[in-house]
């Protein structure tokens, strides 16, 4: 296994994307609902706060609380997106490229947005 610093980049951003689209994107809040319990209170200021808490049936609290750990997540979402690029790299490499670009993106965005 040879990966170079290019594809080792494009593999961290495309994971980076990636992992940020499961666990916080509203995109796909339909993946995470079936998991997670939401529970509304109300602030001191008198806005309404909204808590995710993972469901108690086992699988359910489990994957729950692999969805809300960035960390967690990340090191699955790393695992498929590299095995993806080493196994069938004609089928990952555009999904990877795209995910990778989106992530860059994103991070040029964060930039910008603090340099404003």
């Amino acid at each position: 296994m040879n990966i170079d610093f290019l594809n080792f980049t494009i593999l961290a951003l495309a994971s980076f994307r990636l992992t940020r689209l499961i666990v916080f994107d509203k995109i796909t809040e339909f993946l995470r609902a079936p998991f997670f319990d939401e529970i509304e209170e109300e602030n001191e200021e008198g806005t309404i706060e909204v808590y995710y808490l993972p469901k108690g049936t086992p699988i359910k609290k489990f994957i729950g609380e692999l969805l809300s750990c960035y960390w967690c997540t990340g090191v699955w979402v790393s695992g498929v997106v590299v095995c993806g690029y080493l196994f069938l790299p004609a089928v990952f490499m555009p999904i990877i490229l795209v995910f990778a670009v989106a992530g860059l993106a994103a991070l040029v965005e964060t930039i910008v947005q603090l340099w404003i």
